[in-house]
């Protein structure tokens, strides 16, 4: 199983809180507390912010994916076979302009460069129809289904005893539904922001038993050429 979004370092993103407890002490701590939940969740590759892609904070910078100051990352992004990623939909914080993070700007971009491979993080949500359809549309655009709930382990709980799980499975299930498109979507947690079992048991509410393997491991290696390994379960 693949995670293609979690977190290992502070984003230290415009209008983050830079005591927030998710980022306290040592950070070979955090690395360990964060193999222990890859093992538990069954999950051999984790793809950490940064490191496997080209991303951009729609919403926490105030511009848009059709900005001059992205034009030249697409042409690098198309040569050395690079997704990029974009931050959709909601965010972390009060600061962010969320018109620059609506999944509809995504189109822009796919059409003017359909050889860069994109991927809409979070879905676009709480657009989730038009992320979809924006997925549908276009041959070069995926998503991922991380941060759509963010909490921890009490809180996942109590959001299975009181049907929001559910709630928000069937209104995601309702977009992978429409893209017509099981090959275009990706597991992503958004650890630390998630609890990564609760996270992926979340997850297997929204996409059809038939279409988990694909979402859980065999888009992500067509989409960041990653290898089969055999060592891996």
């Amino acid at each position: 199983m693949i995670d293609t979004h979690l977190h290992a370092v502070d984003p230290r993103l415009p209008g983050d809180d830079p005591d927030d407890p998710l980022w306290a002490g040592p950070v070979a701590a955090r690395a360990d507390r964060l193999r222990g939940a890859l093992d538990e969740a069954g999950i051999t590759i984790a793809l950490s912010m940064g490191r496997c892609a080209l991303k951009a904070y729609l919403g926490y910078h105030h511009f848009g994916p059709e900005s001059p100051e992205y034009a030249p990352y697409y042409p690098l992004a198309a040569r050395f076979g690079l997704p990029v990623i974009f931050h959709t939909g909601d965010t972390y914080s009060r600061r962010a302009k969320v018109k620059f993070a609506h999944p509809l700007r995504v189109d822009e971009v796919a059409v003017d460069h359909p050889d860069v491979r994109f991927v809409m993080a979070h879905v676009g949500n709480p657009w989730l129809i038009d992320a979809a359809e924006v997925i549908y549309k276009n041959d070069n655009v995926w998503a991922d289904l991380s941060g759509l709930l963010v909490g921890d382990e009490s809180d996942f709980d109590e959001w299975a005893r009181d049907g929001t799980l559910d709630a928000v499975a069937e209104a995601v299930r309702d977009a992978f539904d429409y893209t017509e498109r099981p090959d275009r979507f990706l597991f992503g947690s958004d650890w630390p922001l998630a609890p990564l079992r609760a996270y992926r048991d979340f997850a297997r509410r929204i996409i059809p038993e038939g279409d988990w393997p694909a979402v859980c491991e065999a888009n992500a290696r067509a989409l960041f050429s990653l290898a089969e390994s055999p060592t891996d379960p």
